[in-house]
């Protein structure tokens, strides 16, 4: 009944007496002072200044504190175990009007709170107000009952509000990329939650077939994980719904073209403005150190492109793990507040085929094409109990690839700064990941696991595999190249 209230040491300060006048109105506040005075608990309100509770939602955030009403004045009362405060208690009130004296007499008076002559019907009004009083002090504990966002703003506390040190070019020394916004304190808004996890989106009218429940698209693959994820495949889903469901949706696209790397960039972007997320905005994030070497693209209504430049790394190894930490801290700085998605992708790539709304979810990964048929046992995980992506050999869902993952930005954010953390603690311990930041990927997919998996129609490279019948459409695919020639 005390919680949220702040305590005081001793006696409470004689203070004045209240005025005849303000009798009738004075029951709950000298309840309260009595209640000071006898259990050392200050319940005056508003809080006194100096008290540590003018916090809007009080002093240990059980929400916003309230003025006791009469139940709970009356509970408190009742719940005074020393019989020299109640003796004390009409001593020190002011004189009350009849119709207050009325309505204390049988509260400040002890005998007749335990004297055998108390009415029957005053003991058992008692006993209701002192219910009331002490239930709606329990209710107000109930984490289900305190605001809205409570826990939201709890868990992501750790995503706002940090510095955070980018990559940066050669010849900055610690100044701001270029292109980069000056970094700000982002609260947590609507991108946090995006629109298929906190509201369900309206759909306008429409006339698609309808779905057989005895007749579904697909029966030669496997369309849902053991923890209710689709895998998404062609002949699983209808566009034009998904379409309508995410119309509103902002998805921002990233890239990484460092080094040498630049030269996929035109035919990724020209691919990209045919085939994904038609009708949707789109925001394209290219991160390169050699800005001026970025192609000019022609764009769709609603759609643009971002250079963001970062620094290179001698080893490509470096380049690849180093995208995590990169994602992270431009998350803070600016997607959260310009996009709801994230989709991070490969740039040696090119679309081949549609890839839109059905890919959109709070977390998603991608079957890595070498290992969709292949058992547990040849996995490529980190085996290594030293590593932080260690995955013990009777454990995995799926090998995921790192070419392709996202979700919401809030979710991409909390996995890309798990995964750069994992990494930088393996580096201080002086180990590598046998996949680099793919291997940290894996395992953070393994134990968060996702909303959907896209099947390898979404990440294929037709140079190194034959394509089996039941891959029915080729969305994204490979580019050749040489790689010891492109990474150097």
């Amino acid at each position: 009944m005390q919680a949220g209230l702040a305590r005081v040491q001793g006696d409470p300060p004689a203070g004045p007496l209240l005025p005849q006048s303000e009798a009738g109105t004075a029951g709950h506040r000298q309840l309260v002072e009595k209640s000071r005075f006898c259990l050392g608990t200050d319940l005056r309100w508003p809080p006194p200044a100096g008290s540590g509770s003018s916090h809007p939602d009080g002093t240990d955030g059980l929400g916003p504190r309230q003025e006791p009403d009469l139940a709970t004045q009356v509970g408190l009362a009742l719940s005074l175990r020393s019989e020299r405060c109640l003796q004390l208690l009409p001593g020190h009130l002011p004189p009350p009007t009849p119709l207050a004296r009325g309505r204390l007499r049988g509260v400040m008076g002890p005998r007749s709170l335990w004297g055998r002559s108390a009415s029957p019907r005053l003991c058992g009004l008692l006993l209701v107000a002192a219910c009331l009083g002490f239930y709606s002090n329990v209710f107000s504990l109930i984490p289900g009952r305190r605001q809205i966002g409570e826990s939201q703003s709890t868990e992501g506390g750790h995503l706002q509000g940090q510095a955070e040190v980018l990559p940066l070019s050669p010849d900055s020394h610690g100044g701001a990329p270029q292109g980069v916004l000056e970094e700000t304190t982002t609260q947590w808004s609507e991108r946090d939650c995006p629109p298929d996890t906190c509201r369900v989106p309206e759909v306008p009218r429409m006339v698609y077939p309808k779905a057989q429940l005895l007749k579904p698209g697909r029966t030669d693959v496997l369309v849902m994980t053991p923890w209710f994820a689709p895998v998404i495949w062609e002949g699983v889903f209808d566009s034009a719904i998904l379409d309508a469901q995410f119309r509103n949706a902002t998805i921002g696209l990233t890239v990484f073209a460092i080094k040498k790397y630049v030269v996929f960039l035109e035919l990724f972007l020209r691919t990209a403005e045919k085939h994904f997320m038609l009708g949707h905005r789109v925001t394209y994030y290219v991160f390169t150190d050699r800005p001026s070497d970025v192609p000019r693209v022609p764009l769709g209504e609603g759609r643009r492109l971002v250079v963001l430049e970062v620094r290179s790394y001698s080893r490509w190894q470096d380049v690849s793990m180093r995208r995590m930490e990169v994602i992270s801290a431009f998350s803070r700085r600016r997607f959260l507040r310009e996009v709801d998605y994230l989709v991070c992708v490969d740039v040696d790539m090119a679309f081949r085929d549609r890839v839109g709304a059905e890919i959109l979810a709070p977390l998603f990964g991608t079957l890595h094409p070498g290992f969709y048929a292949a058992a547990r046992s040849a996995f490529t995980y980190e085996r290594r109990p030293r590593s932080r992506a260690h995955i013990p050999a009777d454990e995995g869902d799926f090998y995921y690839a790192g070419g392709f993952f996202g979700g919401s930005v809030a979710e991409v954010l909390r996995l890309a700064s798990a995964c750069q953390q994992a990494m930088a603690a393996d580096r201080a311990d002086g180990i590598e990941a046998v996949w680099h930041d793919e291997s940290h990927l894996n395992r953070y997919l393994l134990y968060r696991k996702p909303a959907k998996v896209l099947s390898p129609e979404y990440l294929w490279d037709e140079h190194m595999l034959r394509r089996p019948p039941f891959l029915r459409k080729l969305r994204f695919v490979a580019v050749p190249k040489d790689h010891a020639a492109i990474r150097h």
